[in-house]
């Protein structure tokens, strides 16, 4: 599991929206980002195309909780695949199970679903699976262990849930605590603010 070292409150801030998806950092995002005074402002120094870049680069590894090294190889899988890069590579990072089980509303935050899925907490087409970065395929079917369904981080995490699902690539039986992985996502169903042809540049030096 990646271990994010700088606290979590600071990157909400620093990217300007709640990364981790927990809404306890929504309350951050009301802050001003710069030292209070009239100088305070001032202070923040305009970025580089290469610090645009980088940012960029951080932003989307520390949304999906990924190591340098897993976030490099994952972009070289992306490269390799017909398609665009960029768009292949955020394909790839949404279909992780620990990412999924936090869009289906089975976790709060993506690091609550990685550290789930790390303690068996979840069955995919009826089998244990306890590897986060697990990809799930299209017709994959995800559902909590009869065991895991009474867990509070569980049942307070679905009530958030408020009608249908809104992502058109996953399915939703809230009442028995199943998802389906319908289909791998267009770029557009995402519902991600982040730019991807940044990282592709980035790379690409």
């Amino acid at each position: 599991m990646a271990k994010i070292t700088t606290s979590k409150g600071k990157l909400v801030r620093k990217f300007g929206e709640n990364i981790f998806g927990n809404p306890k950092y929504d309350r951050l995002l009301n802050r001003k980002p710069y030292a209070p005074g009239q100088h305070g402002q001032s202070r923040r120094s305009k970025l580089s195309n290469y610090g645009v870049q980088l940012q960029e680069k951080q932003k989307i590894k520390f949304m999906y909780g990924l190591l340098e090294k897993q976030f490099r190889l994952t972009f070289e899988k992306a490269e390799k695949m017909k398609g665009e890069t960029g768009t292949n590579m955020l394909q790839l990072l949404e279909s992780r199970l620990d990412n999924v089980v936090y869009r289906l509303g089975f976790a709060p935050s993506r690091p609550s679903g990685r550290q789930m899925v790390s303690h068996k907490h979840f069955l995919v087409n009826n089998k244990v699976v306890n590897v986060p970065s697990y990809i799930v395929n299209p017709g994959d079917v995800i559902e909590v262990r009869k065991k895991s369904k009474k867990m509070d981080i569980i049942l307070d995490a679905m009530r958030r849930i408020k009608g249908d699902m809104d992502l058109p690539w996953l399915g939703l039986d809230k009442a028995k605590m199943r998802g389906t992985f319908v289909a791998v996502p267009d770029r557009d169903e995402m519902q991600l603010t982040v730019n991807e042809q940044l990282v592709v540049e980035l790379y690409s030096k």
